[in-house]
Order: C-alpha cells, then sequence, then structure tokens
C-alpha cells in the first residue's frame, strides 16, 4: 500500500473519530428538535450537561413532554433532580398525569416523593384508579369460644401528601388484620358476625386504619367467613 494512501486512512478515520466526538459533546440533533418543540435551549447549556455528567436526552426529553403538555418546568430544576439520583422522566410522566386529573401536585412535592423511594406515577395513577389489597385469611374467636376465619378487600387510594414518611401496605394489611380479630372478638356469639359481616367492614373502617400512612381507605368489605374450630369444646376437652 502506498505511503499517500495509509496517509489517507488515518486522515478519514480520524476525520469520523473527530466528528463523532464533536456530535458527542454537541448534540445538534437534540438541540433542533427542542427548538422545533418550543424548548429554549442552547447548544452551550448542551456542551455543559455533558460535562456535568447529565445526559441531554433526558433533560431535553422531559422538557419537551412538559411544555407539550403546558407545564413549566426549569431546564436547572430537572438537572438538580437527576444529579440528586432522581427519576427524571417519571416525575415529569407524574406532573403531567396528576394536571390532567386535577390533582394538585408541584414539582417540589413530586421530586421529594420520589427521592424517598416511592413511585411518584404511579401513586398518581393510584389516587385516580384505587388499588384494592386483599387481606389474608384472619383467625379470630367470638366470646361463644367459635373460630372464625375471616377474608377481606380492602379498597385504597394513595394519598399524596402522606407519600413522604407514610406506611406502606403492609401497615394496611397489619392493621386491617388486628381490626377484625378485634371486631369479632367482640361479638357475644359467631352467629352475629355470620349474620352481620359487615359489621366487621363498620367496626374497622371506623378505626381510622389509615392514619400515618400513604393512603386512604375507602372501603373494606368481607369477601369470605369460614367457621373453625371450636376453641371453648377443645379447651374443656384439654
Amino acid at each position: 500500500m502506498p505511503a499517500s494512501a495509509g496517509v489517507l486512512i488515518a486522515i478519514i478515520v480520524g476525520g469520523l473519530i473527530g466528528l463523532w466526538i464533536l456530535f458527542y459533546f454537541i448534540p445538534v440533533g437534540l438541540w433542533f428538535s427542542a427548538i422545533l418543540s418550543g424548548v429554549r435551549v442552547s447548544l452551550l447549556q448542551l456542551i455543559f450537561m455533558r460535562w456535568r455528567k447529565v445526559p441531554p436526552g433526558i433533560i431535553v426529553t422531559a422538557m419537551i413532554n412538559s411544555t407539550k403538555a403546558g407545564l413549566t418546568i426549569t431546564r436547572d430544576e430537572l438537572e438538580a433532580h437527576y444529579l440528586a439520583g432522581g427519576k427524571v422522566q417519571g416525575v415529569v410522566n407524574a406532573l403531567i398525569s396528576a394536571d390532567k386529573a386535577n390533582i394538585p401536585l408541584d414539582f417540589k412535592t413530586a421530586t421529594a416523593i420520589d427521592l424517598a423511594g416511592r413511585d411518584v406515577f404511579e401513586a398518581v395513577q393510584m389516587s385516580v384508579n384505587p388499588r384494592v389489597i386483599n387481606i389474608p385469611p384472619v383467625a379470630a374467636v367470638a366470646k361463644d369460644g367459635i373460630q372464625l376465619i375471616a377474608k377481606a378487600k380492602v379498597t385504597v387510594r394513595a394519598n399524596i401528601n402522606r407519600l413522604v414518611g407514610g406506611a406502606g401496605e403492609e401497615t394496611i394489611i397489619a392493621r386491617v388484620g388486628e381490626g377484625i380479630v378485634t371486631s369479632i372478638g367482640s361479638a357475644d356469639s359467631h352467629k352475629q358476625v355470620l349474620e352481620n359481616p359487615d359489621s366487621i367492614s363498620k367496626v374497622v373502617l371506623a378505626k381510622g386504619l389509615d392514619s400515618g400512612t400513604a393512603f386512604e381507605i375507602l372501603s373494606i368489605d368481607i369477601a369470605d367467613i369460614d367457621v373453625g374450630i371450636n376453641i371453648g369444646a377443645k379447651l374443656q376437652m384439654d
């Protein structure tokens, strides 16, 4: 191979590498997409994002989505949340969803929920569409010594204001189970419970079991009640 040909190949390869580096640090295509979407961001700002180790694609895409939805979120706010370890796109999606559903949620609250380790977008969706939690079978004994095994379903929705620091589903399950045990245990006869299972729901619901949790209990429904063993008779036999 002639020396001139080798030099030409080296120049071409070097040029390609140079172009790759240039377009990596200067994402012209991303900048152009932002301009077309009405998002004001300069090429210099995109270059600085690279230097700060912030992916310009994530920030610009979030800005485009929020702008299209009519929300005002600054580039600095999004960068700060990313650098804090937050999920930028998840927060923006949550804010858009909350805005469409007329749920009051600001950027500061959304980022705080996100940084607390909760899925803020899922929480907004759960505020619109309540979730049903199945309570594992709970065994309790009425005053006449007959054991009852109850299955319940709890309908809850997320409480946006209590997501940061609020207890999770496990607490709801534990409290409802404890409430069922107390309600059945206070009944004079197991027949009273079988004839009126809704009485359990009313008693448990009145206890305010969602206090301090990230949820609001909408309803507690007793799905099924089975009769277990006769504890009083068993104790006498023993």
